[in-house]
């Protein structure tokens, strides 16, 4: 079996197009090697290297927190699990905070928005006198901010 792959191949393999491919390449994603003829090769490795971008992206990763845990496998060499484990702790964090913040939007969306507009009777308890703007713009509470933060 090949070690390398031609371009067309990884992307009919991983669903994406070939300029999507080229893309990534130039944000470091993916590194493929020339032929002779300056046609690039892809690691067939570079198949789980791209479904792990697709997946971290639609976990709202950006292209830059993916490349640095990509940079944490091995080159030139098919990533064994233990790899994949290591840079799987990178991500888990993020997704525990994104799960809190999605569960807290979810469990408040049908009261307070958490934005200290004071248009509900609710802020009036939660954030009177819209103490919640002294930390910042946007809908604080939604944010990680807590009644508790707020100045007294």
């Amino acid at each position: 079996m090949n070690k390398t792959v031609p371009i067309g191949y990884l992307a009919k393999r991983t669903g994406l197009a070939v300029s999507a491919i080229r893309y990534y390449e130039t944000k470091g994603l993916i590194t493929p090697e020339r032929n002779a003829g300056g046609q690039r090769r892809f690691l067939r490795s570079d198949i789980r290297r791209l479904s792990f971008v697709m997946i971290a992206q639609q976990f709202g990763f950006t292209l830059p927190q993916i490349a640095d845990a990509l940079r944490a496998l091995p080159d030139g060499r098919t990533p064994s699990k233990s790899d994949w484990a290591r840079i799987s702790k990178q991500f888990r964090a993020a997704l525990d905070d994104k799960i809190t913040a999605l569960q807290t939007l979810r469990d408040n969306l049908d009261g307070c928005i958490g934005c200290g507009c004071l248009s509900l009777e609710n802020c009036a308890l939660y954030n009177p006198t819209d103490r919640a703007r002294t930390l910042g713009p946007g809908p604080r509470f939604l944010m990680g901010d807590r009644a508790a933060d707020l100045p007294q």
